[in-house]
């Protein structure tokens, strides 16, 4: 008996339902491995939870839309590692929540800018980015220096990382406050940018892998307009 296609096609609740049904079991056979998976499961050696202030920084990042601009993954490509350094991979961003991947780039990935640049770089790059890389259209963010953050809002926070897996300690949740009083919010995003990538580094990646732009590459750790 040969199956009537015009039973499926003339009756849209029967084809919505069988869609959902098709791609829900598509989507679980895709998905539901990755959690088995020790690659994409458990942190790279090396990789640490973010400080009080690292993870203050990283909510300005995402106030601030830098992901607009700015992915965070490096494809295993030769373009990409020669460019940005040792392509990014899974066990990184265990602790990101939400992770920002992206592959929207009107700015460099920002993935390895951990550590290649100067604090005061930075300092300078975020005041007015013109100042260190004068082809640059990212736009200033000069007020980061005159906010500071406001300590009562890490404690929370960081306990709410805790609930989805990131390990905080007891004692590193109540020093968050002490930790970031009387940081600029300029502090906090400097702090975010320099760990970035750093995980890869410290497990050896090679040093033409892990750091080849000059600083004068379209601004390798510029954030992006809001």
């Amino acid at each position: 008996m040969k199956f009537n296609h015009e039973l499926i096609e003339k009756n849209i609740g029967l084809m919505a339902l069988l869609v959902v049904l098709t791609v829900s079991v598509g989507g679980l056979v895709e998905i539901v491995p990755l959690y088995f998976q020790k690659s994409t499961t458990e942190p790279v050696a090396g990789l640490k939870p973010y400080t009080a202030l690292q993870l203050a920084g990283r909510d300005i990042y995402l106030r601030e839309g830098c992901y607009n601009c700015h992915s965070q993954m490096i494809r295993p490509f030769r373009a990409e590692t020669e460019r940005y350094g040792h392509y990014s991979v899974a066990g990184e961003f265990v602790y990101d929540h939400p992770f920002q991947w992206g592959s929207k780039r009107t700015g460099p990935d920002l993935h390895r800018v951990g550590g290649r640049y100067s604090d005061e770089w930075h300092r300078i790059h975020f005041n007015n980015p013109r100042d260190v890389v004068p082809e640059s259209n990212m736009p200033a963010y000069p007020w980061l220096a005159k906010s500071n953050v406001t300590p009562s809002d890490m404690p929370p926070r960081m306990r709410a990382l805790r609930i989805v897996g990131v390990p905080y300690s007891d004692a590193e949740i109540a020093g968050a406050e002490k930790e970031v009083a009387g940081k600029t919010e300029l502090d906090a995003l400097i702090a975010y940018i320099q760990v970035l990538g750093a995980s890869i580094k410290s497990r050896g990646a090679p040093a033409k892998a892990a750091g080849t732009a000059a600083p004068v590459n379209t601004a390798a750790a510029q954030p992006t307009a809001r």
